[in-house]
């Protein structure tokens, strides 16, 4: 069941400025300047920027891990310097730090008596987020023999074991490979869409922030560049696009004359194209379903290419 993200400020940014300072207490870098963000419950809100953005800085600001230079931060109505809203918060740093010489059950449930979850609910909830995450396979092996993608896994794991309202995603599908990263975004929706939590992501992967989040801010050296919803954010508002199958030549033909009679410009008539990311899962689950069989191509819409194409793939 979707649950649509409400009005309710969950995370208030007011001003925020964050400024790194040397030994001697001179300025180094600025991180952030006068940053203003509502973030509400219910939705997936990204964070885009190259490196050296300020993202980071945000979350950690978020977090009370590091202090406003100038500027406030509220988290649940709290400052963010109050340690009491942390038990609703779930972070996923950049890199993870575990013990590499304990298991994944283990781990987490070292993580979740940190939290004073009583031991039935622990076990309980231990198992849930280890095959959550799709590494009941793996969960008695040490995570130093885990590879990065499963470690961000694992991280992920850990960053819900309070079951928080709150989850903070700082660049989530690092070394995760593309059916890793596909099935990471799809559990980042199940969590809003299922379980209604409000997510905080930070990437600089476009793809990835695309393809899950409600809204976004663009930041770029610390300054907010753009704010609002994907969807209104992509739109080119001057550009009308129609997709149709089976349209004849002649057809085209007339769609164009009608074009010109209004006085528009044909900018393209081409066959769309889906994208790699599209086209590499399908090949692989296809593969996996039907092995030792080459993958037939396939229409945009999904349908099996003619009984005669089929044929032709086949003798060759």
């Amino acid at each position: 069941m979707i649950q649509a993200a409400s009005n309710e400020v969950v995370v208030e940014i007011r001003n925020l400025q964050k400024v790194y300072r040397d030994f001697w207490g001179r300025q180094k870098v600025r991180a952030l300047k006068g940053l203003d963000l509502d973030i509400r419950r219910g939705e997936i809100f990204g964070l885009l920027g190259p490196n050296g953005s300020g993202k980071t800085t945000t979350m950690k600001l978020i977090l009370g891990l590091l202090f406003p230079t100038e500027g406030e931060v509220r988290v649940f109505g709290m400052p963010s310097t109050d340690v009491r809203k942390n038990q609703r918060i779930g972070f996923l740093p950049e890199e993870s730090y575990l013990y590499r010489f304990l298991n994944a059950e283990e781990t987490l449930s070292f993580y979740a008596q940190l939290f004073n979850i009583p031991a039935r609910e622990r076990r309980k909830r231990v198992q849930e987020l280890i095959e959550l995450v799709g590494l009941g396979w793996a969960r008695r092996r040490q995570l130093r023999e885990y590879s990065k993608g499963m470690a961000r896994r694992i991280g992920l794991a850990q960053a819900l074991i309070n079951d928080p309202d709150l989850i903070l995603l700082d660049e989530p599908t690092t070394g995760l490979d593309p059916i890793g990263t596909r099935e990471m975004k799809d559990l980042i929706l199940r969590l809003r869409d299922e379980q209604g939590k409000t997510i905080l992501l930070s990437s600089h992967l476009l793809a990835d922030v695309q393809d899950v989040c409600d809204r976004i801010a663009i930041l770029h050296q610390g300054e907010l560049k753009e704010l609002g919803r994907v969807e209104d954010l992509l739109r080119v508002e001057d550009v009308t696009e129609f997709r149709v199958q089976g349209l004849s030549k002649e057809a085209e033909e007339e769609i164009k004359q009608v074009i010109a009679k209004h006085n528009g410009k044909l900018v393209s008539m081409t066959n769309p194209t889906t994208t790699l990311e599209d086209l590499f899962l399908r090949i692989v689950r296809e593969s996996e379903a039907r092995p030792g069989r080459r993958v037939v191509g396939r229409s945009l819409s999904g349908e099996s290419p003619p009984p005669a194409a089929a044929q032709e793939q086949k003798e060759k």
